[in-house]
């Protein structure tokens, strides 16, 4: 047995304690006491080049880690670029910087190189930071820090009141940050956001070594570190909310021709998709084919609030895809590179949705007893490639290599190797 499993095994899962601020007293075993302001007060907004220039020089010669946040304006602004920047080392204090301002802030990446980066749900923020110059060598997510311990709520509000025993105010986080100039409760948000970022760190790490599971959680963010930036998505407009509605070809086109009007429209207005068109409106009008004008004025989404203008702009969309050969018809799913849904295993290979089965409950039992979520455990588009085309030979060697082929990592290939043998030998 790992020391992860001795110490799941024999205790319930404990909170540890991080550095308050100031010198106010706060426990986990207190009542939580809510953050209100930063240490320092909230700082200046850097939008100029030579603000941006005493930021940089000061956090170089910061030391420890530096916490890391972004703000994006997702819902309001076409894409997912970044419209606050906030850091917090010691030595450095917070800054708060605006990178629409400053939109090169590669030289503060630079000033970075080496020391570790603290975020919170790295993935989420590291595109946008990545597109403004800022990639880290180095990284620790708080987040995924506590899904391997197994904390049940990992958003960063339940992980600072359950660690370190404080309240941090949450109602701006779905607010409109290309908003200027920013209202000082944002900022005070925004800031408090980094605040306590670095002690979570160091409570969590510590709690992570205390399991057995502080070497897993570094391999895991070093994997983040080292990812490439992810692939354009193929179709995206197939990601259209309600598309389970649209079966027929002619259909599918519709919904393709008014997703890239919209998208055309959104970006060139920088606005949210969503605020130029609902998904639910492009869906109805798939599945209506409305012949002209009036009959698309008479749907869902298209409303009296439209202009006649608008209602042609999309009806010469609807017209386009309905007019198109077959031959220039988008097929009903998208080609299928890996394994079949498991829901069609049984009438395909019900041998290899036997294998699935097996696999699926063993990896669960593994991560009830290592108390974190399966799907941190190992990928579940893993174990399905696995048990659709299992090694010819089944042994932990030839499991393992094909569990590192398909991208899992070294501690993932040790712990769950043995259990998937035993559910892929027949």
């Amino acid at each position: 047995m790992t020391d992860a499993q001795d110490t799941a095994a024999d205790s319930s899962l404990r909170t540890t304690g991080g550095t308050p601020p100031d010198d106010a007293e706060s426990s986990a075993t207190g009542a939580p006491i809510p953050l209100l302001e930063p240490r320092e007060g909230i700082p200046p907004v850097v939008a100029d080049a030579a603000a941006l220039a005493r930021v940089v020089a000061a956090f170089a010669a910061g030391s420890g880690p530096v916490a890391v946040d972004a703000e994006r304006a997702s819902g309001y602004r076409y894409g997912q670029r970044a419209y606050l920047v906030q850091l917090r080392r010691e030595g450095a204090g917070t800054a708060l910087i605006d990178p629409v301002a400053c939109p090169d802030l590669s030289g503060l990446g630079e000033a970075l190189a080496g020391v570790e980066w603290v975020l919170h749900a790295a993935t989420q923020d590291l595109p946008c930071l990545r597109e403004i110059g800022m990639v880290p060598s180095s990284l620790f997510d708080t987040e995924l820090a506590g899904r391997l311990a197994g904390f049940p709520r990992v958003g960063l509000g339940a992980m600072v009141e359950g660690v370190l025993g404080f309240v941090l105010e949450k109602g701006h986080s779905a607010v409109d940050w290309s908003t200027r100039p920013l209202p000082e409760p944002w900022l005070r948000y925004a800031a408090l956001d980094v605040e306590l970022l670095v002690d979570l760190r160091d409570a969590l790490e510590k709690e992570l070594e205390r399991q057995g599971k502080l070497e897993w959680a570094r391999q895991e963010f070093d994997a983040i570190a080292a990812a490439p930036p992810a692939e354009p998505r193929k179709d995206p407009w197939r990601r259209t909310s309600g598309m389970h509605k649209v079966r027929r070809r002619r259909q599918l086109a519709v919904v393709r021709e008014l997703w890239e009007m919209r998208d055309r429209i959104a970006q060139k207005r920088d606005v949210s998709p969503g605020k130029v068109l609902s998904d639910a409106a492009i869906v109805e009008a798939a599945l209506g084919l409305p012949p002209n004008v009036h009959a698309l004025a008479g749907l869902n989404g298209f409303g009296h609030r439209m202009g006649r203008r608008q209602l042609e702009q999309w009806q010469t969309a609807v017209d386009r895809a309905k007019a198109l050969p077959d031959a220039a018809l988008p097929q009903p799913g998208q080609p299928v590179t890996g394994p079949p849904p498991p829901r069609a295993w049984a009438d395909k290979d019900p041998v290899a949705a036997a294998r699935l089965s097996a696999a699926r409950a063993a990896v669960s039992a593994l991560a009830e007893q290592l108390t974190m979520p399966q799907e941190n455990l190992i990928a579940p588009d893993t174990v399905r490639r696995l048990c659709w085309e299992p090694p010819r030979v089944v042994d932990a060697d030839s499991v393992g290599a094909a569990l590192e082929g398909y991208g899992a990592r070294p501690w993932q290939v040790e712990q769950v190797t043995p259990a998937l043998v035993t559910a892929l030998t027949p």
